[in-house]
């Protein structure tokens, strides 16, 4: 091939790779899909908690058969992070909790999900890490997407950061954030109580030259940023500006990606071990569990399903396709979008049949980022004309019962009877 033959092509690769730079530098990339992978994580994690409330302690506090001891000896060891082992007292205990509970729920709302899903990690991080035995499964993924959310833009769209941004005009210089100020100003002050008067262990390397300089680096560096990217925008308007939006959608596509990846690694390798098995093989696997009292939550139903033996059968070898070639599907949109909505029936029958909710909401959240726009869009329309729907409907009654009030307070004062007067 001569050189005035390959210019065309190397022209096409150039335009090419200038386009894909564009995208990736210039926009963040499955906004809807990470804004659903959010707020499924954080609610899954919101309902684990508060359904777990009466047996908090006995699970990560004090009273657990994992006491803190035993976890201390353990973290020393591997050097996790919880924060749950800078203080043995139970109101500290009760403290981290609380948080975990609040970022959960502000990261699902998406108020300040900048910063809610740092708290949000750290939550996650505190109390898995503390009781490593507790955990079906689908622990593992709400901790590994814990630390990936925090790279991604999850609150473009669908949360109240976005609300408030879409009530700013074209152009106009975003206020002044008073209230951001004042959440990083509080947490650098934690974040250095927490260096100095506490044992806390914010090391990642054991017997490093440099104890504390991991995690210590992790969670500053990550103030500093919060508090640059404030300036930027309040200061540094034009190239400044343009430079940390295009390392934030760099952040938040290579975090986009790895997501996937994470999710396609997951039903791979468990598609494949399932090969593995001989009760995969015999087509007998899903029979053994539904036999089991600790995932019988309702016996008639898994009475019912075992004794099928076509049923199970059909049951055990489709859960193995599906997995195994779920990867494959995604060169492929519509065959991907079946797949998605097997994938998805199959975790809800398990939460059903097994007793697993929480692992399968935490599997649906994940799956959940290769969901179709297009879908997400009509979902979001539909569901914000139910919302119009229910406020119209309350606003409606609200006038009627206050027109209704003062009709019953008139009606009360003509029953009641007239106060005496003294007669001369």
């Amino acid at each position: 091939m001569t050189i005035s033959a390959a210019q065309p092509v190397l022209e096409r690769v150039r335009s090419a790779v200038a386009r894909g730079h564009a995208r990736v530098t210039g926009s963040a990339l499955g906004r809807y899909q990470t804004a659903v992978v959010r707020i499924g994580f954080s609610f899954t994690w919101l309902f684990f908690l508060l359904r777990e409330w009466p047996h908090r302690r006995e699970l990560y506090g004090p009273d657990g058969p994992w006491n803190w001891d035993m976890a201390r000896r353990l973290i020393d060891g591997n050097h996790a992070f919880t924060a749950l082992m800078w203080s043995d007292s139970g109101l500290w205990f009760e403290a981290v909790y609380a948080v975990a509970l609040g970022s959960a729920l502000l990261l699902l709302l998406g108020w300040r999900t900048r910063t809610m899903s740092v708290l949000f990690m750290l939550g996650v991080l505190s109390l898995q890490n503390r009781s490593v035995f507790i955990g079906d499964g689908g622990d593992n993924l709400i901790h590994l997407m814990s630390l990936y959310l925090v790279l991604t833009r999850c609150g473009r769209v669908w949360s109240l950061d976005a609300r408030r941004a879409a009530r700013r005009p074209d152009g106009q210089e975003p206020p002044r954030d008073t209230t951001g100020i004042v959440l990083w100003t509080v947490l650098g002050l934690a974040l250095a109580c927490a260096q100095l008067f506490t044992d806390a262990d914010l090391s990642l390397i054991a017997d490093g030259p440099l104890p504390g300089l991991g995690w210590a680096t992790v969670l500053w560096g990550l103030w500093l940023v919060q508090g640059g990217w404030w300036l930027a925008r309040r200061y540094a308007p034009g190239e400044p500006r343009t430079v940390l939006d295009m390392f934030a959608n760099l952040a938040h596509n290579g975090a986009l990606v790895v997501i996937m990846g994470e999710v396609c690694l997951l039903y791979a390798s468990a598609g494949w071990y399932k090969v593995q098995g001989s009760r995969w093989q015999d087509g007998t696997a899903l029979y053994y569990p539904l036999h089991l009292d600790y995932f019988s939550p309702w016996p008639s139903l898994a009475g019912m399903l075992a004794s099928s033996g076509t049923l199970v059968m059909l049951l055990t070898y489709g859960t193995v396709i599906v997995q195994v070639a779920f990867p494959f599907t995604l060169l492929n949109r519509r065959a991907k979008n079946v797949m998605l909505v097997l994938l998805m029936l199959e975790h809800i029958g398990i939460a059903v049949a097994l007793g697993l909710p929480f692992f399968s909401l935490a599997a649906i959240a994940a799956d959940a980022v290769f969901l179709p726009t297009a879908f997400l869009l009509w979902t979001g329309r539909k569901a914000s004309r139910a919302r119009d729907r229910l406020a119209a409907g309350v606003a409606v009654r609200l006038p009627r019962q206050a027109n209704r009030a003062p009709k019953r307070r008139a009606a009360e004062d003509d029953e009641t009877p007239a106060a005496p007067t003294l007669t001369g």
